[in-house]
């Protein structure tokens, strides 16, 4: 699978995702991530990528000629205008947005059965209007919260649809037993499954003590426990 991600910053992606289950996942190619830098897409000698708004206004906004430049030479380009059909796209193009719609599992879950992914990171004051209007599929925000750009929200999303890549944990089972991973109930309606509480040694740490169950051996009782807590 994999994820481009297009920013002003992109040492900020590759440094994050060399290290932990994202860096084994790229030595393993079980995933590519590929940062763009927007600034290699600017026309003038100062490799500018902003200017102020029209109307006025605070601060500075992306431009839409190097994002459109960028994601047509990765071939991530869309029209929201033409039909999406979610069974056969194996790409997707995302603008960062606070905006946009609330990232969860479910939407992960979602991400996994594609190919590729592009990433659209705000900066500034944000994004001319006309990228989200003509050039992505769609804006995805990761909480009802504003950040100084989109690379966060782009790195959380990687990060979460990534560990969902067959191969990518070591465990698989960890997948079904995490806290929000979605289960399909035999009624068909899908519930969200919150993982059970951990301990680990010491037995007795200043006073507060294991739960007796755990220690039991007893099989059957631990997973009663666990369902309940």
């Amino acid at each position: 699978m994999k994820f481009n991600i297009i920013t002003i910053f992109p040492n900020l992606i590759s440094q994050y995702c060399a290290e932990s289950i994202l860096g084994r996942a790229q030595k393993q190619d079980l995933i590519e991530v590929n940062p763009v830098d927007l600034r290699g897409f600017a026309t003038d000698k100062h490799k500018s990528v902003d200017d102020t708004p029209y109307g006025g206004g605070a601060g500075m906004v992306l431009r839409p000629e190097p994002i459109y430049k960028a994601l047509k030479r990765l071939g991530a380009l869309k029209r929201k205008s033409e039909a999406r059909n979610p069974k056969s796209e194996i790409k997707r193009t995302i603008l960062l947005s606070p905006r946009g719609e609330q990232f969860d599992q479910r939407l992960a879950e979602e991400l996994v059965k594609l190919k590729e992914i592009t990433f659209v990171c705000g900066r500034y004051e944000g994004v001319d209007q006309r990228v989200s209007d003509y050039m992505v599929d769609e804006e995805v925000s990761i909480g009802p919260y504003v950040l100084a750009g989109g690379e966060l929200g782009a790195l959380t999303i990687i990060e979460a649809v990534a560990r969902l890549v067959p191969g990518v944990l070591g465990n698989p089972q960890s997948l079904s037993e995490e806290t929000h991973s979605i289960k399909t109930l035999k009624h068909k309606n899908i519930k969200t499954i919150k993982e059970y509480a951990q301990y680990t040694k010491p037995e007795d740490f200043m006073g507060w003590k294991v739960p007796e169950v755990l220690l039991s051996g007893h099989h059957k009782k631990i997973e009663e426990w666990r369902k309940k807590t």
